[in-house]
């Protein structure tokens, strides 16, 4: 019998670690560039981000490199860099994108301002060896719309021409805004409110019972109670930490852009008063990378904060990297631990087990920046300034679409949508005729034209199969095509999708797939609606159907309409 000869292997050099290797050059290169960045799993996202932006990408080297640094496996870096759309991850014998990216956004605004044709128009125009143009979903500038992302610089009202000028300018550094500053802010009083916390005059249950009776609520989209979520915070032994949610990234949100690009400090001051009064060790303010400006002037001003020694909890800010689904509260957690933003299981709610495994208190910006006003003015006066007695306090409500004047409009809770359009934003732009509406951004659902009398609070739209969420309104005029709208919202989070679960991952593409070949199945749908809300993780799946749920309901002639421009 013939002997089989034994196989033979290419032995690894035992003196050499498993897997990729890299030279000490590249370790002492990515170290230098790190620079004294602490060297801890959390910090992974950041690492990335001072990769990307001095490379323009990240190359398979660069995250070998970085693992070595970290001392984490080269799978873990790259599983984070390869989750987060705004970092381009480059595989060996890839070539490198351009040195030159346009990012333009596709959100509902935008695309009724003409992104698809500032696209095309930009497409045509350029050298695609030198830039590329990369369709985007909401950048948080709606009022603006189209807009588009060079670097560190956002064009607001973009055209083809402009946007070309700008690939050769310098995009390296953000335009700061005129906001007021630290010393402006306490020339108008600012930080006096927590004085007097820190010096026992209002004590943590009396601040905590302030939230309460004012009907101050969380305005990131779920609303939940804030005097009761800091008594649930504070029921947990600590130690405890806070995060700060600025990721807004719900299209037709800009609220909390608006507010930091012109008074910083009130969410700043709301963010002390809030980490002390329920003891939390430290804050982590997390804002959306779509935020340059935002972002260079928090920095900024919480470098001045710690100058001026007014900062009793210390902060730290984290960049997010373009995921919507980071805007979960416990994807967010899971992003600031430096990994991908994936929703975690609940029970245990992050008030018990959050951040680093300590109990949490989590807020949204505009929630926190109302706190110091309301120890100083008392619960009644922000409680009395809702449109009823039933509705409490003021909103900042981010509307855009077809409206003269859109923009953040600070309103009575509960006032109509009507009144809203009429009294706050100039009525409908010329020309056009109130079609439809989205109360609360893409998945907040969309209605008809004779439900604008409905209150803008919480609670209303609920009962219609929607809600107010974030209140970020986007109209649609006579000229739109609703169907086009829906279509819209399912591509997004067909993108936005984090693909831990199937409902949802297979749910969007699917949705997509049945509107782009105009399915009528109307059973199909709604069987396909069930399975995403009640059987999807997070808020993301289950609420990611309720544009294309209202077309049919609301738009059936539309929803059947075999030619439209979508």
């Amino acid at each position: 019998m013939d002997q089989i000869a034994p196989a033979k292997f290419k032995r690894r050099d035992p003196s050499l670690p498993k897997g990729r290797q890299i030279s000490d050059e590249d370790v002492a290169e990515m170290a230098a560039l790190l620079g004294d960045m602490p060297r801890r799993r959390d910090m992974v996202i950041e690492g990335l981000h001072v990769i990307q932006d001095r490379f323009g990408h990240i190359s398979a080297t660069r995250i070998a490199a970085m693992a070595e640094v970290f001392r984490l496996a080269q799978v873990e870096v790259y599983e984070v860099a390869s989750f987060y759309h705004h970092f381009d991850v480059v595989k060996e014998g890839e070539t490198p994108p351009p040195p030159v990216t346009i990012r333009v956004s596709t959100c509902v605004s935008c695309e009724l301002a003409g992104a698809y044709e500032l696209i095309k128009g930009l497409e045509k125009e350029v050298d695609p060896a030198q830039v590329r143009i990369v369709p985007s979903p909401c950048m948080g500038q709606c009022d603006g719309a189209p807009v588009a992302w060079i670097g560190k610089r956002i064009y607001r009202h973009a055209t083809v021409q402009r946007l070309l000028r700008a690939t050769v300018e310098d995009n390296s550094t953000p335009q700061l805004p005129d906001y007021e500053g630290l010393a402006l802010y306490r020339a108008e009083g600012g930080y006096h409110v927590l004085d007097k916390i820190m010096s026992g005059q209002i004590s943590a249950d009396q601040a905590t019972a302030q939230m309460s009776d004012a009907g101050l609520r969380g305005l990131g989209g779920a609303g939940f109670p804030a005097g009761k979520k800091w008594g649930f915070v504070r029921s947990y032994a600590g130690p405890r930490l806070m995060t700060v949610n600025c990721d807004e990234g719900e299209p037709g949100t800009f609220k909390d852009r608006w507010w930091l690009e012109r008074h910083p400090h009130r969410m700043l001051e709301g963010a002390q008063i809030a980490a002390h009064v329920v003891g939390c060790d430290r804050i982590y303010i997390y804002v959306r990378d779509e935020y340059p400006n935002v972002l260079e002037v928090l920095r900024r001003e919480i470098d001045a904060l710690a100058r001026a020694g007014l900062m009793v909890t210390p902060m730290e800010i984290r960049r997010g990297a373009g995921a919507y689904i980071c805007g979960e509260e416990s994807a967010m957690i899971e992003s600031i631990e430096g990994k991908r933003g994936i929703p975690r299981q609940r029970p245990p709610y992050i008030a018990e087990v959050g951040l680093f495994g300590r109990p949490t208190l989590n807020h949204n910006v505009e929630t926190l920046l109302w706190v110091p006003q309301i120890v100083e003015h008392g619960p009644q006066w922000f409680a009395a300034q809702g449109w009823t007695e039933e509705n409490k306090g003021v909103r900042s409500f981010s509307v855009s679409g077809r409206v003269k004047e859109p923009g953040v409009k600070i309103a009575p809770a509960g006032i109509p949508l009507i009144r809203l359009i009429e009294d706050y934003c100039g009525g409908m732009a010329d020309g056009h005729e109130l079609k439809a509406l989205l109360p609360g951004g893409a998945s907040g659902g969309i209605f008809p034209a004779h439900m604008a009398d409905r209150t803008m609070d919480f609670g209303t739209w609920e009962k219609e199969g929607g809600f107010i969420g974030s209140h970020a309104v986007v109209i649609l005029s006579d000229q739109d095509s609703v169907r086009a709208a829906a279509l819209n919202t399912m591509r997004f989070f067909k993108h936005e999708s984090c693909g831990q679960c199937t409902p949802c991952r297979s749910g969007t593409d699917k949705f997509v797939r049945m509107m782009e070949a105009r399915e009528q199945n109307r059973e199909l749908f709604d069987d396909l609606l069930e399975v995403m809300r009640d059987s999807s993780i997070c808020g993301l799946g289950q609420a990611a159907g309720n544009c294309v749920k209202h077309l049919m309901q609301h738009f059936p002639d539309e929803f059947a309409c075999q030619e439209t421009n979508s």
